[in-house]
């Protein structure tokens, strides 16, 4: 649906894209229409909108401004469109999520498989990052839902849902903690550690154990691939510390232990929108079927607590 004017999309579109000639190559149409569009737009609010330099434009202040306005009126005609949709009989659209690493690999496949069994039409795109991003993905209107680990409060974001796991030590089967029913930190230490990088939220879960176990640690790897620590486990002596979020099927296999820490310690793994926005039914759909999803697996992660 194209309500709004052509202006407000290109605006939209090189704010996104950083440059007139990005935005225009993902629209498909000529450069000099784009920033014909732009230039109208800055004429008729009487102030430039972006500041222009040879590697591409950044918003000026009234730029900011005026972005904050197009997100909530184009979000909100995403709403319109599937709502008009949905009285025709079809069920369409479309779902951005910005989802953190560990919940890619498992937990996402499975809801995205189920949304796509309700409703054959509306198509998704996964973005991954760290959870440290995902509030700015969620306000600036790159995502329309956020899968984050230990996010404080935000008054731009809604948290729809939370759910709460163990943390643990993960290590190969033949690990020999890997017959332990918990673990302490400390015991951990004894062997070589793969932590994570300092900018992801696992370490200030981690933080408060490590200093009460009163332990020089120094890690033999450092990384923000959750992926690569999985492979550094599973081929040496090396722990790591995770939640059973992502390891579900290489749990099952055998391939990897996941061990709760003394406590327990737990990690909340929350689903988040931005605040005050009327949700298209698409956007909806999925949430009903993340949040059931969700509530199961912590329903099996509380009976073994």
């Amino acid at each position: 649906m194209r309500i709004h004017s052509s202006a407000l999309q290109y605006f939209d579109a090189v704010r996104r894209a950083g440059s007139i000639r990005e935005a225009a190559r993902r629209l498909n149409v000529a450069s000099s229409a784009v920033n014909r569009q732009v230039l109208k737009l800055e004429a008729e609010i009487g102030t430039p909108l972006f500041d222009r330099t040879p590697s591409g434009v950044t918003l000026t202040t009234a730029g900011e401004i005026l972005a904050h306005h197009v997100i909530v009126v184009l979000q909100d005609l995403d709403r319109t469109s599937a709502e008009i949709e949905a009285l025709k009989g079809a069920r369409v659209g479309h779902v951005e999520i910005a989802a953190v690493e560990s919940v890619c690999s498992s937990l996402l496949p499975v809801v995205l498989g189920r949304l796509r069994e309700r409703a054959p039409r509306v198509t998704a795109e996964v973005k991954m990052m760290g959870s440290g991003s995902i509030p700015e993905a969620l306000e600036t209107g790159m995502a329309d839902v956020g899968f984050a680990f230990d996010l404080p409060r935000y008054p731009d974001l809604r948290q729809v849902y939370v759910a709460s796991f163990k943390l643990g030590a993960i290590m190969a089967s033949d690990h020999p903690l890997a017959g332990r029913e918990k673990l302490s930190f400390a015991a951990c230490s004894d062997y070589p550690l793969v932590m994570a990088a300092r900018d992801l939220s696992i370490n200030q879960l981690l933080a408060p154990v490590m200093r009460q176990a009163n332990r020089q640690v120094d890690p033999v790897m450092r990384t923000n691939s959750i992926e690569l620590m999985h492979q550094l486990v599973r081929t040496g002596e090396a722990i790591a510390f995770q939640t059973p979020i992502g390891l579900e099927t290489m749990i099952e296999s055998g391939a990897l232990v996941h061990v709760p820490l003394n406590g327990p310690v737990l990690s909340d793994l929350g689903v988040y929108v931005r605040a005050g926005r009327s949700l298209p039914a698409p956007v909806d759909l999925f949430l009903q079927l993340l949040t059931a999803e969700l509530q199961e697996r912590q329903r099996n992660e509380q009976s073994d607590l």
